[in-house]
């Protein structure tokens, strides 16, 4: 499953629409822990959380994850936007829940980490 594949299953929205929308989702996680996904993150990855700053762009980028994923309407930061533009990481914004999020990628296939 592609990232622009994923938008339309979780009824998000592109916060960084000028970052491409096709990388390989390989699997999923949801944490809010940095240090524990700095451990734990895996190239491909959708990661859902709701911590919104600079870090998280950074932790993503290093573990070359597909995206980040906020759940229940959560907005980030412009600051952390504009890096994860400048990084090229996708950074999506849901409704639903992170449980919901993660329900619908498992029933699409979406792996629960590599």
């Amino acid at each position: 499953m592609l990232v622009s594949d994923l938008i339309p299953l979780i009824e998000a929205k592109n916060l960084t629409p000028s970052v491409s929308a096709d990388r390989e989702v390989t699997c999923g996680y949801v944490c809010d822990l940095l240090s524990w996904v700095m451990s734990h993150g895996d190239s491909g990855m959708a990661w859902v959380t709701v911590q919104t700053h600079l870090n998280v762009i950074a932790v993503a980028v290093l573990s070359e994850m597909a995206c980040v994923i906020l759940p229940e309407g959560i907005d980030m930061e412009q600051e952390s936007l504009d890096k994860a533009v400048q990084e090229g990481m996708v950074v999506l914004q849901s409704p639903l829940t992170a449980f919901e999020i993660c329900g619908r990628m498992a029933a699409k296939g979406v792996a629960a980490q590599n």
